[in-house]
């Protein structure tokens, strides 16, 4: 089975996390093990993307979800940041600023969503107005609860534009989460991501769990879907996603445009020009 059908959350599906092993690592014991195939997968990405850029058909729309140290910045970092600069772009969204929270919630990630030809990573994305607003009651239930469909309704606007959509829950366990904070306490070079607000929201751990179940479920389309990468090994959630990205991008069946001008002729004029 590919890695695009094997990690997709069926439409239809109520997700449970618990059941899914954030340490799963397929066939390979280690890094090393998996390294040619993340190098190959890499490249491969390199090479679609730069045939959706010139054959501007259509766009692409990356989501990154995960809780706190998932990996949403080393997926960018050491997977999507394969692909060429020239056509892709990265949106963060975090705490709304004073002109944003004037509009409704999706005002300001509209405007982020990417051009034909183009590829945007949302580091975060629109989820946000269903997570820490939901865990931290940051607005009523009332309001929360109906974001889902407008969440899917967007989406499907972006989706009849020509759109494509992938979503990505980086999964990682409880455990992994304290090592990984522990790490950027002992590296002097990872000490400016550390806030105090990372320890404050372990213990929302449950509320959040919940409210990404929701959210994995209740907005997850054959237009937009939501794949759940076990994360526990950063190696292995490289090589996932890549491998996710190259499978998706080739059953677009995308083709560079023809040339403009008389490919025989320049030819021609070339080899005279060499001979001379």
């Amino acid at each position: 089975m590919n890695y695009l059908e094997r990690f997709q959350v069926k439409p239809g599906t109520s997700v449970k996390l618990k059941d899914i092993d954030p340490a799963f690592k397929d066939k390979y014991d280690n890094k090393e093990a998996a390294a040619q195939e993340t190098t190959h997968y890499q490249q491969r990405m390199n090479e679609l993307q730069e045939v959706l850029y010139v054959e501007r058909q259509r766009s692409l729309l990356i989501c990154l979800q995960g809780m706190d140290t998932a990996g949403k910045d080393g997926t960018i970092n050491h997977v999507l940041g394969a692909m060429n600069l020239q056509g892709t772009r990265v949106a963060s969204f975090r705490e709304p600023t004073a002109e944003e929270a004037a509009h409704d919630f999706l005002w300001r990630v509209h405007r982020a969503t990417p051009a034909v030809g183009e590829v945007v990573i949302f580091n975060r994305s629109h989820y946000e107005d269903v997570l820490v607003v939901r865990v931290h009651n940051l607005v009523p239930k009332d309001i929360w609860s109906h974001r889902y469909d407008q969440i899917n309704d967007f989406e499907q606007v972006l989706a009849e534009h020509n759109t494509k959509i992938l979503k990505f829950y980086l999964h990682i366990s409880k455990d992994e989460q304290l090592s990984r904070f522990k790490d950027r306490l002992d590296d002097p070079t990872k000490q400016w991501k550390i806030s105090e607000a990372d320890y404050a929201e372990r213990k929302f751990w449950d509320d959040y769990t919940q409210a990404y179940e929701d959210a994995l479920s209740r907005c997850n389309t054959n237009y937009a879907p939501w794949f759940i990468i076990p994360a526990d090994h950063k190696w292995f959630r490289n090589l996932a996603v890549a491998r996710i990205m190259v499978e998706y991008l080739e059953s677009l069946n995308m083709k560079p445009p023809k040339a403009t001008v008389d490919i025989a002729k320049i030819r021609r004029e070339y080899y005279a020009a060499e001979k001379a």
